[in-house]
């Protein structure tokens, strides 16, 4: 804030939601007034006027042109002007008339909720109690919120004029339907309660950090540093410029600036130790972790040589990631972040220290495999693929080192069993594949981590952060985790800091951060909102999962129950077509409507198991003269190109849409059927079945307003399963 200028000029979400709606045109004119208001709100040409028909004697009109008006709110007394909201004329005066902007005088956060005459509010229904001598008394509510006491739903930010109206609605339909009479913190409170959570963990959860009892004052400016303040409006000063511009240039990524006050409270959050969050799909962890990276940086770990890092599971996911941050953070914030996937860190740090390895995947590793089973000679029924998984999740996940460790830990988690002999002659092939990686200069993923784990432990002054940030921790396994430990030395504040969500897990990958010496116990929190997703697709997904068990990253179980959409909208489209081209066909018409609607082609994705049959939609619809964008996994997603996006199920995570397509959801691709065809061991078969079905729920997760999901032939048999 220029010192020299005691206004305060903040801006709602109601404000950049109007603004994003208007045409391209007039929000150039927007920006404009929005630079000279804030400078000067007294300037002429702004024209700031009461507005009469308001039940808000502080809305105020400005002008944005012949055409189009601003709303403001500038309180009584005070020098603060909040922007609130934008459009035509009389469309913007309609909004003032009905909404109030006011400070809550129990929670201290501002509000702003729609004022109904007292006529036209319904009679909530109740019962008469009498007293003793047959007289009545008084009323007792009889609604689904009737047992809340008016006290609790003050507590909770419900306007003391809606008090009674809330206690006698009838059902959730009634509460949606009348959601503009309530500002939004109350209404997700309603929510949740209906959804089953109680009353005190609805109030620890969203209000914790508000102020308990009758504010002193009603000011606004004090009211702008309330955690519920801030998830619905940015002060505009000199420190957020550049936070300003990028929300202007990309309205609908409000991400960037406005967090809920449950996400807020874990980012600017000082914890004892390592973190966890789990959360469910759409609920915000990324970006969580991303903010949480920019806090510590401007704040816990501001110096010059402070360094934090953001690590994740693949190269495409730390790709998004440290573009979205630059997004968020200034260069020298930036300068100090480093953000890389979890192997390519371990390679750099290895080669840093004058190993002259490589990692190895896929076809070659099964090769260095086979040569190491005919080298040892080892007579043993079982194929490569079976010592891949003993490897990385029996010999390596239990940090095993020697044949005497290996022959005592148990294999609970392995269909196969073995015999004491048998896993001496495991041993011995393990050794010649050891031997063949020395050899070829090479190493697998948990070698490299093992290795650079040993090089740690030897010179721990090579550790050179003072945070590290780990996102989609679902898909690593031990070895990482045991790494970061080591990286980060002894336990302290802030050092290490998990988000994750095990319905998610696309690997077949687990880890109990305890165990790897990680812990978390007293700091562990789940995120339950979602705001990606409708109600009803969010729904629809859950059902993919079919209630399978999922764990909570350290040992226990997390059920996915709690979770909430705010948003409501249609149903997923599931559409059956006897042949491809019939399906190609429906897809050409149904995005021509979405355009011819408003949709942009650059918010539509459509989404395919594989790469090759991604390629076969994409020549399709390009036959059809329509513009395509693949996503690929080793660069970002370029958002100026102004065409449909086409990923794989796998490269889609962490990214959102307003439109997804999931195509060719047949059987034998969902789930992808030759993962299954030589799978012998029962547990890793179900193992994948648990992925398959995760990788699906992911896809389609990523919608914000319209999911399609089309087959031909015979559909898939998850998609039976939900008919």
């Amino acid at each position: 804030m220029n010192p020299t200028n005691p206004n305060k000029v903040a801006m709602s979400t109601d404000f950049l939601d109007a603004y994003a709606k208007i045409p391209k045109n007039k929000q150039k004119k927007v920006t404009d007034f929005i630079v000279k208001f804030r400078a000067n709100p007294a300037l002429p040409g702004i024209n700031m006027e009461p507005i009469l028909l308001s039940k808000d004697k502080n809305m105020y009109s400005v002008r944005i042109d012949q055409e189009y008006r601003g709303v403001v709110l500038k309180p009584e007394g005070e020098n603060v002007y909040l922007l609130l909201w934008v459009d035509k004329h009389d469309d913007a005066y309609a909004w003032a008339s009905r909404k109030r902007c006011e400070v809550n005088a129990f929670t201290g956060s501002l509000q702003i909720f729609n004022v109904e005459e007292p006529s036209a509010l319904p009679e909530p229904p109740v019962d008469v109690v009498r007293s003793e001598g047959g007289s009545s008394s008084e009323k007792a509510y009889s609604g689904i919120f009737s047992s809340i006491s008016p006290e609790q739903l003050l507590r909770m930010g419900v306007p003391e004029e809606h008090v009674d109206w809330a206690r006698g609605l009838s059902n959730i339909a009634e509460l949606e339907a009348g959601r503009d009479r309530l500002p939004k913190e109350s209404y997700e409170a309603l929510q949740f309660i209906g959804s089953g959570m109680s009353i005190d963990e609805v109030i620890r959860e969203l209000f914790e950090d508000e102020t308990i009892g009758l504010v002193d004052d009603g000011s606004f400016e004090k009211a702008l540093e309330k955690p519920g303040t801030r998830q619905l409006f940015m002060v505009l000063d000199t420190e957020n410029e550049k936070e300003l511009q990028d929300m202007l240039n990309a309205p609908l990524e409000k991400w960037r600036v406005f967090l809920h006050r449950s996400q807020r409270k874990l980012v600017e959050r000082d914890f004892n130790g390592p973190a966890r969050v789990l959360g469910g799909a759409g609920t915000g962890k990324t970006v969580v972790a991303m903010h949480r990276a920019r806090w510590l940086a401007k704040t816990s770990f501001a110096n010059a040589m402070d360094k934090i890092l953001v690590t994740t599971f693949t190269v495409n996911l730390a790709e998004d990631i440290r573009s979205n941050l630059r997004d968020i953070c200034d260069a020298e914030t930036m300068r100090r972040i480093e953000v890389v996937n979890i192997d390519k860190w371990a390679k750099d740090f290895l080669h840093s220290q004058g190993y002259e390895i490589e990692p190895c995947y896929g076809d070659r590793l099964q090769e260095l495999w086979e040569r190491a089973i005919a080298l040892s000679a080892a007579d043993l029924p079982f194929d490569v693929d079976f010592f891949l998984e003993e490897w990385e999740r029996v010999i390596a996940g239990n940090d095993i080192h020697s044949l005497d460790e290996y022959v005592r830990i148990p294999r609970a988690n392995r269909g196969a069993r073995l015999s004491r002999a048998e896993r001496k002659l495991v041993w011995k092939v393990v050794e010649a594949y050891r031997t063949i990686l020395n050899e070829e200069k090479c190493r697998d993923i948990q070698s490299l981590l093992m290795d650079a784990r040993v090089v740690l432990r030897n010179k721990p002054n090579l550790r050179p952060y003072r945070s590290v940030i780990v996102d989609e921790a679902q898909d690593m396994g031990p070895q990482v985790f045991r790494l970061l430990r080591d990286l980060m030395g002894e336990e302290r504040q802030n050092d290490i800091f998990v988000v994750g969500d095990a319905h998610q897990r696309i690997y077949a990958r687990r880890a109990t951060l305890g165990s790897c010496g990680i812990n978390i116990r007293g700091r562990s929190r789940i995120l339950r909102i979602n705001y990606r997703t409708t109600e009803e697709t969010r729904n629809w997904a859950s059902r993919i999962l079919k209630n399978e068990e999922f764990d909570d990253l350290d040992g226990g179980v997390e059920d996915g129950k709690g979770y909430l959409s705010l948003f409501k909208g249609v149903k997923p489209e599931t559409r059956h077509f006897s042949s491809q081209e019939e399906e190609v066909a429906f897809i050409h018409e149904t995005l021509t409507r979405l355009i011819e609607n408003g949709t942009e082609k650059r918010d539509i994705c459509l989404v395919a198991r594989t790469k090759k049959i991604l390629k076969e939609y994409k020549k399709a619809l390009e036959t059809e003269r329509w513009e395509t964008y693949e996503i690929k996994a080793s660069e970002p997603e370029d958002r100026s190109r102004d065409c449909v996006r086409f990923a794989t199920m796998h490269r889609v995570k962490g990214l959102e849409f307003v439109v997804v397509f999931i195509v060719s959801a047949c059987a034998g691709i969902i789930p992808l059927e030759y993962l299954y065809q030589n799978e012998k061991d029962a547990v890793r078969k179900r193992e994948l079945e648990r992925s398959e079905r995760s990788l699906f729920y992911v896809a389609a997760t990523r919608p914000k307003t319209r999911l399609y999901v089309t087959s031909f032939g015979s559909p898939s048999p998850f998609l039976k399963e939900m008919a």
